[in-house]
């Protein structure tokens, strides 16, 4: 990056004006792009939990954690600058979490039931339609309610899932 803007600054001073709007638009491209990687990896995050939730039947207060700091987290990345639009809009999710489902339950074999599954077992054992499902629903609370609000409603959410109520009660 750093070239890129001595790039700029060069071709401005010299005033070759299209071939810094086209560094312009390098850097504009870097920059999403690292944004949009960003998003994806709290979304991976974000799954793992969900399908070791999903698989286990019971959740803990770190995953409760994980879940809530991944969409914390997307609700901040995922709002562009101008406050008023998105990187990924409210109905993109589909195809991102289609895209991460596989690497998320690579990763969640590592840790569900203690890594005695398998990638292709856990695979199997996953309801991936159930689980994106879930995802969505929670991704959408980004866009509807502000962050101040977005926990309480994460863990009101979350305690409708198979073990929420043990966990609710301090039994997780």
């Amino acid at each position: 990056m750093t070239q890129e803007l001595t790039d700029l600054r060069n071709s401005i001073l010299a005033g070759r004006y299209t071939d810094a709007l086209a560094i312009v638009d390098e850097l504009e491209g870097m920059s999403k792009k690292a944004i949009l990687r960003q998003i994806k990896s709290f979304l991976k995050i974000l799954l793992i939990h969900l399908i070791k939730n999903q698989v286990e039947q019971r959740l803990t207060n770190s995953w409760v954690a994980s879940i809530r700091n991944s969409l914390v987290e997307i609700q901040d990345i995922n709002l562009k600058e101008n406050k008023k639009s998105y990187y990924i809009n409210i109905d993109e999710w589909d195809t991102w979490l289609q895209e991460e489902i596989e690497l998320a339950i690579a990763d969640a074999s590592l840790e569900v039931m203690n890594g005695k599954l398998n990638r292709k077992k856990l695979s199997q054992l996953v309801n991936k339609e159930h689980l994106i499902s879930t995802a969505t629903e929670l991704l959408t609370f980004t866009y509807n309610y502000p962050m101040q609000e977005l926990p309480d409603i994460i863990d009101e959410y979350l305690g409708e899932l198979p073990g929420g109520e043990n966990w609710q009660l301090g039994k997780g």
